[in-house]
């Protein structure tokens, strides 16, 4: 070898090079240690650049590119391509399109809709809701998305308040439409998906499909000036009461369709959807999500915790969607064996708790909790790209540049933000909880509620930090820690989330105080151990003379309110407390909470095996905190 050296010598490194190699170990060193997170903020940013880049060339182009459009380019480019299964059905890209045309092509005929209108839909979990909206799309409306849960007033409410030409109906929820027909505006054609009806002045949709043609209607039919226009009522109950019906544009299509890429998700995936179509997370994320990456979902009628991980095997489910509660319900089912022997790697949704995460990837294998924070009116959004436990994204300098936010100081009491004695809003410190607000600009706009005004000035704060700025108050309440990862705390105001829902407590009252021997209720909600969010809890304040009659009581929360809003518990009381502000008092009520050993007022609980009111005894109460009386 000595030999070989001579005649060919190894060349000698300039002395800077191993000066450098240290030099770069070093920085390497330093980042891990300084800045831990610094490589995933930059990939997750530069995503989000690259897909508004792309979006503000379409733009500069002249063309405006929504989800349908895309779809439809789908449908041409990928045919066969399975879009949509469902109950075992395989729909094609091409058969979704092709239905979706012969819907455009009925309204297009009947001549009662032109580009603009609203049409309200009332449809449960079924392919027909999502034929049915890009049929609408495709002529132009506004598609609105009735939750199927409300009923009887706050129905209608929801139906007068983004005023339809055109109300759908699913063959399924023909009981609801009865209750309200009546009452009902005039002005609203209503139309069902069944080939007959028994119903008078309301059309049949279901043999005008089958009849209509699947040529696609014109192009122009759709087309959108604006990604700023409306594509989308989305409701949403806020600290108000009743509904409200949030203005979703092409924009917000848009960037919830990325959700599910921006988190890794591809073509190849599919994307198992159990939520109700008409939020925005199963509709936006969920089918948009698999329209922006060209893959499949398999969709069901109604989650079920028990067939949950057999449908997933059974149709080699990779990305699954779920709320707090969702993983909280798969986690209380036995125990089988081969639980982790599944496709799933992503989980996609928001409001988990850390120890059902925690328990979650522990008994169902290395599945990546993708967990988001995002209102469905709102302009901000964050996403937990590093699986950080318990958080709901990160911030970092180059986020907060494009998208700004803050955390501020609020008064519970008072039940607003705290501003200093110069008028502005002030910041809270990391690791204290604040209220996020997000800035209103051109690039990051809010665009309120339909029909009412009031309520989108409501959502706003004026005058924040300096003269003119405008930001959007949330309604959530945060915790930044030292890392800049984000936590949610809590809602404020009247509002509070069970069951993966958003419960107002004004809407819940008001129909409490309908019946004729209430007084007055105030409602709020409760902390129920192993359980996410907050249980609803009235207390009541009886009319002079009269009793409580609980049978009365039973009958009205459940014709008037969705399942999820019934308050589990009643507390009756003989004086109401009020604030300095003459509003009803919540917090000790809420500190106090439901136990019959701590609380003397009389206590009763919703049991619904009985479907009635029952005293909350001791024992009630103690099987309520083991687990043996499901809620």
């Amino acid at each position: 070898m000595s030999g070989w050296d001579d005649l060919y010598p190894l060349p000698m490194l300039p002395s800077w090079v191993p000066a450098a190699a240290a030099g770069v170990v070093a920085v390497h060193l330093i980042q891990k240690l300084l800045f831990p997170y610094f490589w995933a903020d930059l990939r997750y940013l530069l995503k989000v650049l690259m897909y508004g880049l792309t979006t503000e060339m379409y733009r500069l182009q002249g063309r405006i590119v929504t989800v349908l459009d895309k779809f439809v380019k789908l449908a041409e480019k990928q045919p066969h391509k399975p879009f949509l299964i469902y109950e075992g059905k395989v729909h094609t890209y091409r058969d979704v399109d092709r239905r979706s045309n012969r819907i455009a092509q009925v309204f297009l005929h009947q001549g009662a809709l032109k580009k603009g209108d609203t049409v309200a839909l009332l449809m449960g979990n079924e392919p027909d809701f999502i034929h049915v909206w890009f049929g609408l799309a495709k002529l132009g409306c506004v598609v609105a998305f009735l939750n199927f849960n409300v009923r009887a007033r706050s129905l209608l409410h929801c139906v007068s308040s983004c005023e339809p030409k055109i109300l759908v109906v699913g063959a399924d929820l023909l009981g609801t439409l009865e209750e309200i027909l009546p009452d009902l505006q005039k002005d609203v054609s209503v139309w069902i998906m069944t080939k007959d009806s028994t119903f008078p002045s309301v059309h049949t949709l279901l043999d005008k499909i089958e009849a209509a043609s699947e040529d696609p209607v014109p192009v122009n039919q759709r087309s959108s000036k604006s990604l700023k226009s409306t594509a989308l009522y989305i409701f949403t109950s806020g600290t108000t009461g009743l509904p409200k019906a949030a203005v979703i544009s092409h924009m917000q299509v848009l960037k919830g369709a990325a959700g599910l890429w921006a988190f890794g998700a591809a073509a190849e995936d599919i994307i198992y959807i159990t939520l109700p179509l008409y939020h925005s997370a199963a509709s936006l994320l969920g089918i948009g999500g698999c329209i922006e990456l060209g893959a499949t979902c398999v969709l069901k009628k109604k989650f079920s915790a028990s067939q949950f991980w057999s449908d997933c095997k059974k149709y080699n489910v990779t990305v699954i969607q779920y709320i707090g509660e969702l993983c909280r319900y798969l986690c209380s089912q036995p125990v089988k064996e081969g639980e982790k022997n599944h496709k799933v790697r992503l989980a996609v949704g928001n409001g988990v708790r850390n120890d059902v995460w925690r328990e979650f990837l522990d008994r169902f294998g290395a599945v990546k909790i993708c967990e988001f924070y995002g209102a469905t009116e709102g302009n901000i959004c964050f996403m937990n790209i590093t699986g950080k436990i318990g958080s709901v994204g990160r911030s970092n300098f180059f986020y907060k540049l494009f998208f700004p936010f803050d955390l501020i100081k609020y008064d519970f009491q008072k039940d607003e933000p705290i501003r200093n004695k110069h008028g502005w809003c002030e910041k809270v410190k990391k690791g204290e909880a604040g209220l996020l607000i997000s800035k209103v600009n051109v690039k990051n706009p809010f665009f309120g509620y339909a029909g009412n005004k009031k309520h989108t000035e409501k959502k706003l704060l004026c005058e924040v930090f300096k003269k003119g700025d405008l930001y959007f108050n949330t309604g959530d309440l945060m915790v930044q820690d030292h890392e800049n990862f984000l936590y949610f705390w809590d809602r404020i105001g009247d509002t509070f989330r069970w069951k993966g829902e958003n419960v107002a407590t004004t809407e819940v009252a008001d129909v409490i105080v309908m019946l004729d021997f209430i007084q007055e209720a105030n409602v709020y909600g409760v902390s129920v151990p192993d359980h996410e969010g907050k249980a609803g809890m009235a207390s009541l304040i009886l009319k002079q003379n009269t009793s409580l009659d609980l049978e009365q009581m039973y009958k009205q929360v459940v014709t008037y309110l969705p399942s999820y809003a019934c308050p589990l518990f009643l507390r009756v009381q003989e004086k109401m407390e009020m604030t300095g502000t003459f509003k009803q008092q919540k917090f000790r009520l809420v500190d106090e909470g439901f136990n019959p050993s701590t609380v003397t007022d009389p206590l009763y609980f919703l049991d619904n095996s009985k479907k009635a009111y029952v005293l909350l005894t001791r024992d009630v109460y103690e099987m309520i905190l083991s687990g043996k009386v499901k809620l």
